[in-house]
């Protein structure tokens, strides 16, 4: 073979792997990528990262992209116009989320010496505990893609200070101020804060807590979402595209 024939024949190859690339990077059919829809929305996907409760990266969130079902991307879309109206825009924590992601949850919370997260995460539960309390689940309804962990933030802000390893670990029900700077508005806890403070309509958190969730709540429900009680920043689209159905593509 000659140089030539060499050189066009791993150009071939290089071009074939880029496609191959391309098209598994592609969210499933029916999905879209968030930042194609509304991309004024932030996005700060907790699970691509540290700082979580398994306090690594989780399997399937090779990087830090929101996803989600065509119908769920619009009806988020709406929501965001509607909070920029009064000064807020909405951030994202986790959309989409793999079926081998969940699966990962399973097993970390099956074994009790990865705890290193518990001073943040959760402080008043022993890991034990997690799954018996459907905290932890082997099903998850963000698979289905039309599930968005979701707040407010100050029209203007961006995501988070970057958390690493080796930072402060502060319970996530302390107030604001003491837990985690995040830039949400004060919902009373932080993102995925195993804590009966997080219920949306507890009765431990303060007059503006309280109405900062109301706030969340009334502009999703108008689009169409509808809460999970136990965790404020938790939403599902009412009439979700594909109810049964739990994906399990890699975000990459």
């Amino acid at each position: 073979m000659t140089v030539i024939a060499r050189t066009l024949t791993a150009a071939a190859a290089v071009l074939a792997l880029s496609a191959c690339s391309s098209q598994t990077a592609e969210p499933p059919a029916g999905f879209t990528r968030l930042s194609d829809v509304a991309p004024d929305i932030v996005q700060e996907i907790r699970y691509s990262g540290e700082h979580n409760f398994m306090g690594r990266p989780v399997t399937g969130y090779d990087i830090p992209e929101c996803w989600l079902t065509n119908e769920a991307a619009q009806a988020l879309a709406g929501v965001q116009a509607d909070v920029k109206v009064n000064g807020y825009s909405l951030k994202v924590y986790d959309c989409y989320r793999p079926q081998r992601a969940v699966t990962d949850f399973v097993e970390w919370a099956k074994d009790p010496g990865d705890d290193v997260t518990r001073g943040e995460f959760y402080p008043r539960l022993a890991k034990d505990q997690l799954f018996p309390m459907g905290l932890i689940a082997a099903k998850s309804g963000h698979s289905r893609g039309s599930t968005v962990d979701v707040t407010l933030v100050p029209l203007g802000s961006a995501a988070s200070a970057k958390w690493v390893v080796g930072d402060p670990i502060v319970d996530c029900a302390a107030p604001e101020g003491v837990r985690f700077a995040d830039t949400s508005i004060d919902m009373g806890t932080g993102f995925d804060c195993l804590d009966p403070l997080a219920a949306t309509a507890s009765l431990e958190i303060t007059a503006e807590q309280k109405d900062n969730r109301k706030l969340l709540v009334s502009a999703m429900e108008a689009a169409g979402f509808v809460n999970l009680p136990e965790e404020w920043w938790h939403y599902t689209l009412t009439n979700e595209p594909f109810p049964q159905t739990y994906f399990d593509s890699p975000i990459q």
